[in-house]
């Protein structure tokens, strides 16, 4: 999904707005929702991206499904309704989601494994990032079968690769040298 700056700009002035009004962390939340929701059912983002489906009928279908979220997640409904938007709603949620972070000073750990990350994996990441980060850190599992097994860590612009890819790709280098 690539990032579009009409996202970000979206994202920015609905934190601003919750922010101002203290619903910061419950808009948060709705983001949360909004996220999981429209990237868990294909369905409903073929709905978001549709040419064919107005506005309004999109409008009215987000208004139903998120019907309990904060005034400001439905002030954003209403603006992508008139700007006709809804096709970036799941990257404005994700994009709040970073800068909500960021505000609270939370870092996200990306980590990269073979297989779904077990709890005791994830406590032995986190206890490994506390060495080096004293931020609060969230950690985001990516599953990526290529790798093989192990995991690649990644903070901000620092990764750590203990991919049994990575040091296979290590093993071949050594031998063709």
């Amino acid at each position: 999904m690539r990032m579009s700056r009409a996202a970000i700009r979206y994202a920015k002035a609905i934190i601003e707005n919750a922010v101002s009004n203290g619903r910061a962390d419950a808009v948060n939340q709705d983001m949360n929702l909004i996220l999981n929701t429209v990237s868990a059912n294909e369905e409903l983002q073929h709905f978001l991206i549709s040419p064919v489906v107005k506005p309004q009928e999109k409008y009215t279908a987000i208004a139903e499904i998120f019907s309990a979220v904060q005034p400001d997640t439905k002030g954003l409904f209403l603006l992508l309704k008139e700007n006709k938007r809804f096709e970036i709603l799941a990257e404005i949620a994700k994009q709040y989601n970073a800068q909500h972070d960021v505000l609270n000073g939370i870092e996200v750990a990306k980590v990269t494994t073979a297989f779904p990350i077990t709890p005791e994996l994830e406590a032995k990441v986190l206890a490994k990032i506390k060495e080096f980060s004293s931020s609060k850190i969230t950690v985001e599992n990516i599953v990526d079968p290529t790798i093989i097994g192990g995991f690649i860590l990644r903070i901000g612009d620092q990764q750590y690769n203990a991919s049994v890819a990575n040091r296979l790709q290590e093993l071949k280098r050594e031998f063709s040298n």
